[in-house]
């Protein structure tokens, strides 16, 4: 494993194992809380973050692979999200957890197994308008957007 990859899996693995604390830590009032930021339950949140943004491996792996990304405006990407919470309105900790543990599992699996030039990779992103590397896609969906979201969640059940 190189050490970029090294270095970025250990961050994903960091903030992963964080947000699996926090939602242990969820009673059931905190689990329902709603988060300012989304308009979504605590819980809803959690699981957007591991079914959604842990999915930036499948959009990592095209920009590797040489394919087109989706061209989805920041509306479109909004709205499969609030339909996603629509969906998942009633999901349980224990679901959560498990998706968690295992997408994030894969999630730092693949970050690890990748080369330099591979995380360079680069393919065009619409919504920014700009090409986009696969490292940086992966840091920014997870680790910026993704960080987001959790400190909606924390403010949520903090307030």
């Amino acid at each position: 494993m190189n050490r970029r990859a090294k270095d970025l899996a250990e961050r994903l693995e960091k903030f992963n194992d964080e947000l699996i604390a926090f939602v242990e830590r969820c009673d059931d009032d905190a689990w329902l809380k709603v988060c300012a930021y989304e308009q979504w339950p605590v819980g809803v949140a959690a699981r957007h973050i591991g079914a959604g943004h842990y999915q930036a491996v499948a959009m990592s792996s095209m920009i590797i692979r040489g394919g087109k990304l989706p061209e989805l405006t920041g509306d479109q990407i909004t709205e499969m999200a609030n339909q996603h919470a629509r969906e998942h309105a009633d999901c349980t900790k224990p679901e959560v957890l498990a998706i968690l543990r295992e997408k994030g599992r894969e999630m730092v699996d693949f970050v690890a197994g990748l080369e330099d030039s591979e995380l360079d990779r680069k393919a065009y992103l619409a919504m920014m308008g700009s090409d986009i590397s696969a490292g940086k896609f992966i840091e920014t969906v997870v680790l910026l957007s993704g960080k987001e979201h959790f400190d909606s969640m924390k403010a949520a059940v903090e307030s």
